[in-house]
């Protein structure tokens, strides 16, 4: 189960909102929703599965977004959590991968499959185990906002109300969730 919502920044302040992700594929699907959210202020995309893992996006404008992961072994076993991760490892997770494949790892001879497992679920898990199970991406995400490093890195649970709250929109997320 997942949970997504929007930051946005605006003239007046944080405007905040819940969002559904289900026509979420791509980074650049989140990116796009994002700068539907404002046009050219700032804008802080946080998705959350269950406590395991959360992820923020930040998107200013037509510049590239800014990712940050709190624990990208457990992201990178999700589907959302893939795609913010395979663009902050983006090449590197790759050749990661096609290293530890090229291992044999799985207990079979020669490669075959293992009984029961589809394909698909193999490539995954695969790119999970290539992620560190430890932060990922820009630790100064947030830092011109008011929440240095070393807090968004301390962050554990309810992550996206002490985000909220350093950010100056306590108030108007409160209002959403």
């Amino acid at each position: 189960m997942y949970f997504a919502a929007l930051l946005a920044r605006t003239e007046d302040g944080w405007e905040a909102s819940d969002t559904e992700l289900d026509d979420v594929e791509t980074l650049s699907d989140l990116t796009e929703l994002a700068r539907e959210a404002s046009d050219d202020d700032t804008v802080i995309v946080f998705i959350e599965q269950e406590d395991a893992w959360f992820g923020i996006v930040r998107v200013e404008g037509e510049e590239d977004p800014r990712i940050y992961v709190s624990d990208g072994a457990a992201a990178a076993r999700s589907s959302y959590g893939e795609i913010l991760t395979r663009e902050i490892l983006g090449d590197d997770l790759d050749d990661i991968v096609d290293e530890l494949e090229s291992l044999d790892l799985d207990g079979t001879e020669d490669g075959e499959p293992l009984d029961g497992v589809p394909d698909e679920d193999e490539e995954t898990s695969v790119a999970a185990e290539a992620v560190p199970a430890a932060p990922v991406g820009d630790r100064l995400i947030l830092a011109d906002l008011g929440m240095p490093p070393a807090d968004l890195l301390a962050l554990e649970s309810d992550a996206l109300a002490e985000i909220a709250d350093a950010l100056g929109a306590a108030e108007v997320l409160e209002a959403v969730r």
